[in-house]
C-alpha cells in the first residue's frame, strides 16, 4: 500500500526540518518539498537547502522560481498605488508569502499530493496567509501544520531532531532575516518591545559607503525600466538600485501594525530599492496625474495593499483594483533624480513630457498666463456661495 503524498513548503530552517521527519517517520506520509524563490536566494544558497531536504529524508525536491511572476502579478500594482502599509512598509515579507503559498498549492495539485504542510508557528500572518490560499487553490487537500497543531517550542523540536540523529548547528540566531526582492524583514530581541531599535550589526547590509551621489530612475508607464540611463528590466533595476543605495544604509525602519490575528506587532525591514522606487514614482505621478486621479488612486491602493498583507490576494476585486491602478499610468513617464548620502536621500525633481507642471501655462505664486484677475474674482464668488449661505442662515437661527 503506497503511502499518502504532502507536499512541505521548505526553507531548510528547523521549523520546516522538524516537519520532514515528523511527517515521514511519525506520521507515514511520502514527503516531497518545495522551496519557493521570490528574490534573495543565491544559486549556492539553493543547492544547500536541496541537499539538507534530501539529508532529512524527502522523496523529490524542487525550487520553483516565481521571481518574474512576484513583479508582474504584484510588485508593479505596489508600486503604481505607491503601497506602504501605515506609509512606513513596503510589504517586503507580505506580499512575497502569497505567491510562495499560491506555488505551493499548483505544484501540490500538479503531484498530486493529498496534503500540503508548512512550518508557520500559531503566533503569525503567515499561518493565516498560507491557509487562505491553499484552501482557495487546493480547497481538497488536507493543510497540516505540525508546530501550530502541537504547539512546540523551539526546545522541543531541537530535542526532537537530536533524538532522530539529526545534527545541525540549532542555536537560534540573535536576529532572524526574510530575504526577498521587494525588501528584507529583520526581527530580534529589540522589535518585540515597543521602545527598542536595532543595532548597526543587526542589518543584513552595513554601511560601506562615504561619500554622495545621484541616481536617474527611469520610468515608463510607471514602471521602473533603467538606470542612469541604462536600460534595464524591471527587476534588474530593482536589484541594482539596491545595490547602489542600501550600502548607504538607506531604507531601514520598523514597521507597526496590525496583525490578521489581532495583535500589534513589529518588524524591522531593510528596502532601499522600494522606498526609493516609491518615493520617485509618487513624485512624478504628483506631476503628471490630476488631482481626482491621485485622490481615487490613493485610496484603492490603501485597500489594495491592506488586503495583500492580509492574505487576499485572489480576492476578485483585487483585479478590479489593479485595473485602475494600471490604467492611471499612462501618463506616468520620465526620469526621476535621487540624491544619495549616508543614511539618507532626498528626491530632487523630475523630468517628464506628461509634466503639468507647465510654465506655459503660468508659474506658482508668479505669472499665469490661462486666466484674468477677474476670473479668479468671480470663481471665488461662486465656490464660497454655498458655505456662506450656510453661515448666514445658521446665524439668522441662532439670533431667532
Amino acid at each position: 500500500m503506497s503511502k499518502p503524498k504532502v507536499l512541505l513548503a521548505f526553507s531548510g530552517g528547523l521549523d520546516t526540518s522538524f516537519c520532514v521527519k515528523y511527517l515521514s517517520e511519525d506520521r507515514g506520509y511520502e514527503v516531497h518539498s518545495a522551496l519557493v524563490n521570490t528574490g534573495g536566494f543565491s544559486a549556492e544558497e539553493l543547492k544547500d537547502i536541496e541537499e539538507k531536504a534530501y539529508g532529512l529524508g524527502v522523496v523529490s525536491h524542487v525550487t520553483l522560481d516565481v521571481v518574474e511572476k512576484y513583479y508582474n502579478d504584484c510588485i508593479r500594482y505596489m508600486v503604481f498605488g505607491n503601497v506602504l502599509k501605515n506609509n512606513t512598509y513596503p510589504l517586503s515579507v507580505s506580499a512575497e508569502r502569497v505567491f510562495q503559498a499560491t506555488a505551493v498549492a499548483e505544484y501540490a495539485n500538479q503531484i498530486g499530493a493529498k496534503a500540503i504542510a508548512h512550518g508557520s508557528t500559531g503566533a503569525g500572518n503567515d499561518q493565516v496567509r498560507f491557509d487562505v490560499v491553499f484552501r482557495i487553490l487546493s480547497p481538497e487537500v488536507e493543510i497540516i501544520t505540525p508546530i501550530r497543531d502541537l504547539k512546540l517550542s523551539r526546545e522541543a523540536e531541537i530535542e526532537y531532531l537530536k533524538e532522530k540523529g539529526v545534527v545541525r548547528e540549532w542555536h537560534k540566531a540573535a536576529y532572524s532575516i526574510n530575504k526577498g526582492l521587494w525588501g528584507t524583514s529583520v526581527g530580534g530581541k529589540e522589535t518585540l518591545t515597543s521602545n527598542g531599535y536595532l543595532p548597526e550589526e543587526a542589518w543584513p547590509t552595513q554601511m560601506t559607503k562615504s561619500g554622495e551621489e545621484t541616481v536617474k530612475l527611469h520610468f515608463e508607464k510607471g514602471e521602473l525600466v533603467g538606470l542612469n540611463g541604462e536600460a534595464l528590466s524591471p527587476v534588474d533595476a530593482i536589484v541594482k538600485l539596491n545595490e547602489i543605495a542600501a550600502p548607504y544604509g538607506i531604507g531601514r525602519d520598523i514597521h507597526v501594525g496590525d496583525t490578521i490575528i489581532g495583535i500589534k506587532g513589529r518588524v524591522g525591514f531593510e528596502a532601499a530599492a522600494p522606498l526609493l522606487i516609491i518615493k520617485a514614482h509618487h513624485l512624478l505621478e504628483k506631476h503628471t496625474l490630476t488631482k481626482q486621479q491621485l485622490y481615487w488612486k490613493q485610496n484603492i491602493a490603501e485597500m489594495y495593499g491592506t488586503m495583500l498583507h492580509e492574505g487576499q490576494f485572489l480576492e476578485p476585486v483585487m483585479r478590479n483594483f489593479e485595473t485602475f491602478l494600471a490604467d492611471t499610468q499612462d501618463n506616468v513617464s520620465g526620469i526621476v533624480e535621487i540624491h544619495l548620502a549616508p543614511y539618507r536621500y532626498f528626491v530632487v525633481g523630475i523630468e517628464s513630457q506628461y509634466d503639468l507642471m507647465s510654465s506655459v501655462f503660468g508659474s506658482y505664486g508668479e505669472m499665469n498666463n490661462a486666466w484674468s484677475g477677474d476670473d479668479v474674482r468671480g470663481f471665488s464668488k461662486i465656490v464660497s456661495n454655498q458655505t456662506m449661505i450656510h453661515r448666514k442662515v445658521t446665524d439668522l437661527a441662532q439670533q431667532q
